[in-house]
């Protein structure tokens, strides 16, 4: 089927002036606060680029931890997944948000104390060697690329067809280059403050459909009955199709015939959690961008209140679409469903995009395209970021391990812009699909690819003997055997409500969230055996690298030499820092007499790039030439908390808990 013919038939046209209005304030407000944080941060050191200077604050790192988390493919596929099975899929949401606190109050002062800017870089420094590290490197670039890259490009495709009926590649091309436009230029700084704004637009947006779909519904009572009745005119004879689950407003369902049975969702759901909010770049990097741990702390529970959000502003308004059109959202007969939306397995996923169209008026539906781009490009510019931050610093840095700062930085942004390229050529992928059977499958992807890296992370971090060997064959086997299944999915789909199922049994009879526990238990017997039956770890591979030494001394020669150096640097730096901020025209002007007419003479263009991309180094002189370390690690690996405020963020995270095991309660 052509993209040029709308997803949903009989919608009420497209965006009006006042939405265009709507839309063009929203560029320009994030190009602004794009551009002012450029001003925050320095951006010519790794540190500056990749971590924002480590100087972040609490409210900015949780908005942009729960903007990285909320893509468009969240308001697709939440709202889709509840139009079509009820409340089963919010489980995700919240077990993330106590994933989110694991993070800032188990793994992150793991990572702190060890000083590592990468995920594979933690690895290298715990079990040495490189072959661990640049095969998680690979691995993560493969999951970020192939599955979240295409996912909210096509989650966002949706609202852009719908609402504007743009081509799909216009359409795309010009969001990726305002994207990669302010990730380029600005780096994790740019992409942390513009995630708070798309935050705050998304808050608005999804809550204001949200009043309106209640308004339409008649409230919550008309809602749960209402649901259960939303049995769409058209059906399959003799047949399951179109009719709401029994179980539609439980979380914890039936353990063997249901789509979500409960021991999956209490631990085969929770392992590839964990990899997500506890070991993925993306997450982690923004932690590790707070001034101190006490903020990284707020952070995450900033995050986590926040995902409290989505089971209300997302899935319960696309249950409400079911009802209100339920021939269109819940449609049951193949043929019928093609013509409403391309897509033979159902239409579920205009849910959101439908309520948007039909219920908003002008102005309003503006805003929620605002929204939908907004999702669309915080997740993007997180994917980009972290993506550029592994490449880099795992991957260049393994081959090129004398490579200056300079080159880092270039090597940094040119990855962006080779992303931004593949995800155009990537379009007619997601295209061809039109999101059906492979938005399906990107999410099975992941559930067969995590588990092994999570059992990797956790042994590391909490269990000293684990050594090299260990963890790179347990990595192995856990991949070969999810890839195998992930294989089998490929070949043998998910039959449709009316068909027979005549899958291999291993499919058929093993959920895959089953099948994510089976997963990790093997990972980790191959860990744990082949841990044992080798040498153990060195003592440096122990030291400030498990949550057990985080408080560790720094005790081997090597390390001595580096903190003792770091110590060095600092009064250097600091020094340094006193003089360039009273002299700095001195400390400069000792090359610039000579070079002054090549300065002079050079293109007034390529000033202005060095200048955006933050190149001081070129731009100003060999100042900032990176002679001596930029930032101690003492002061950047510390896990003192002032009392007051660990205080506050424990009794927070005793208050988020309760919140989170009763609402959970409630709807299990």
């Amino acid at each position: 089927m052509s993209t040029s013919e709308p997803p949903v038939s009989g919608s009420t046209g497209t965006l009006g002036t006042v939405d265009i209005v709507v839309l063009v304030v929203y560029f320009v407000l994030v190009l602004a606060v794009g551009i002012w944080s450029m001003w925050r941060t320095k951006r010519s050191t790794v540190d500056g680029y990749f971590l924002a200077g480590k100087n972040m604050t609490w409210w900015p790192v949780g908005a942009s931890l729960f903007a990285s988390n909320i893509g468009s493919g969240h308001f697709i596929g939440l709202a889709g997944s509840g139009a079509a099975a009820g409340i089963g899929a919010i489980a995700y949401e919240w077990n993330g948000m106590l994933m989110v606190l694991l993070l800032g109050w188990l793994f992150l002062p793991i990572y702190v104390a060890s000083g590592v800017t990468t995920m594979p870089e933690y690895l290298q420094k715990r079990f040495g060697g490189r072959r661990t590290q640049l095969l998680i490197a690979v691995l993560s670039l493969f999951i970020y690329i192939f599955t979240k890259i295409s996912v909210d490009m096509y989650a966002g495709a949706v609202f852009i067809q719908l609402a504007l009926k743009w081509n799909i590649y216009l359409a795309v091309v010009m969001l990726l280059s305002i994207t990669a436009l302010y990730t380029v230029a600005g780096g994790l700084a740019a992409v942390i403050y513009t995630d708070a704004v798309q935050t705050a637009i998304m808050l608005v947006g999804a809550l204001t459909l949200m009043g309106f779909s209640f308004a339409e519904v008649g409230g919550w009572n008309a809602l749960m009955e209402g649901y259960t009745n939303a049995i769409p005119s058209i059906r399959v004879p003799n047949s399951t199709c179109g009719i709401p689950r029994d179980d539609a407003f439980h979380i914890f369902r039936d353990p063997v015939n249901s789509d979500l049975p409960w021991p999956g969702v209490i631990i085969g759901m929770t392992i590839p959690s964990l990899w997500y909010w506890c070991s993925d770049q993306v997450i982690v990097q923004r932690s590790l961008a707070a001034k101190t741990l006490t903020h990284a702390k707020g952070g995450s529970l900033l995050a986590a209140y926040l995902k409290f959000l989505p089971f209300f502003a997302v899935m319960l308004p696309g249950m409400i679409s079911r009802i209100l059109y339920t021939d269109e959202v819940a449609c049951a007969d193949p043929e019928l469903c093609k013509q409403i939306c391309g897509n033979t397995v159902g239409c579920s996923d205009i849910a959101y995009a439908k309520l948007v169209m039909e219920l908003l008026p002008g102005g309003l539906r503006g805003l929620m395209m605002a929204v939908m781009i907004a999702a669309l490009m915080s997740s993007l510019t997180s994917i980009f970021n972290s993506s550029s931050t592994i490449f880099t610093m795992d991957l260049w840095k393994s081959f090129r391990s004398h490579a200056s700062e300079w080159e880092l930085m270039i090597v940094g942004r040119v990855f962006v812009l080779v992303l931004v390229v593949v995800s155009v050529l990537w379009i007619p992928v997601v295209q061809a699909s039109q999101g059906g059977q492979l938005f399906i499958y990107i999410q099975s992807i992941s559930t067969y690819l995590q588990p092994p890296v999570s059992i990797i992370f956790l042994t590391g971090c909490f269990w000293k003997r684990t050594n090299e060997k260990g963890a790179f064959w347990g990595l192995i086997i856990g991949l070969v055997v999810g890839c195998i299944r992930m294989i089998l999915d490929f070949i043998y789909p998910a039959p449709l409500c009316f068909e027979d199922d005549d899958r291999p049994a291993v499919l058929k009879n093993v959920h895959y969230l089953y099948f994510s526990m089976l997963l990790s238990f093997i990972t980790l017997v191959v860990v744990v055996v082949v841990s044992l039956a080798t040498q153990k770890p060195k003592p440096e591979q122990i030291s400030r690298l498990t949550w057990f030494t985080r408080l560790d001394p720094v005790e081997t020669k090597d390390q001595v030499f580096t903190v003792e150096g770091s110590i060095e640097n600092f009064e250097v730096t600091d020094e340094r820092r006193e003089q360039n901020s009273n002299g700095k025209a001195c400390h400069h002007r000792k090359g610039s007499a000579s070079d002054a007419s090549s300065v002079r003479s050079q293109s007034k263009w390529l000033s202005a790039l060095y200048w955006l991309c933050g190149m001081e180094r070129r731009k100003k002189g060999d100042d900032n030439k990176p002679a001596t370390p930029p930032a101690p690690e003492q002061s950047t690996c510390s896990l003192e908390e002032k009392p007051r405020l660990r205080l506050i963020v424990n009794v927070n995270l005793i208050i988020c808990l309760a919140a989170t095991a009763f609402i959970i309660g409630y709807w299990a």
